[in-house]
């Protein structure tokens, strides 16, 4: 249940910054440097998601679902995100210190570059963690135990 709300945060953050980048007008209220900071906040937290999953969730997972062991799918495609969310924190980076001007087109073009694989994953491991899957491999009280 926490992933999946993890996951809505993440689209919802998601959601703001592409509208914003797709069409150039901020939500109302919002300043260049709030929308700069919601962005890098938004890298830093699926960074930080995805690392306690392959840390410390994935490993006791993949004692019995196939999908979560080394090089499954799942680690794959938190390869290729990462390689779109490095770049789009970088830009943001240079973006809040002056050293880049933020244009929304080119910020639309790097989300363009791992959203449908960043969107894939996410519904992929919420279909993985629902109840209907989990039971397949694990009995109830073994779920209880599970550092999620």
């Amino acid at each position: 249940m926490a992933e999946h709300m993890d996951h809505i945060r993440f689209r919802q953050t998601w959601d703001v910054l592409y509208a914003t980048a797709s069409d150039s007008k901020r939500p109302p209220g919002m300043s260049i440097r709030q929308f700069l900071s919601m962005g890098l906040d938004f890298c830093e937290h699926l960074h930080m998601h995805h690392t306690i999953e392959e840390l410390h969730i994935f490993p006791v997972l993949a004692k019995k679902m196939p999908a979560f062991r080394k090089e499954s799918q799942l680690l794959t495609q938190h390869k290729q995100i990462h390689a779109g969310l490095d770049q789009l924190r970088t830009y943001l980076q240079d973006c809040a210190r002056s050293e880049r001007e933020l244009r929304m087109p080119e910020l639309k073009s790097m989300m363009d570059g791992f959203g449908t694989i960043l969107w894939t994953h996410l519904a992929e491991e919420v279909e993985q963690l629902g109840a209907a899957n989990m039971g397949r491999y694990w009995s109830v009280n073994e779920m209880k135990a599970m550092p999620m």
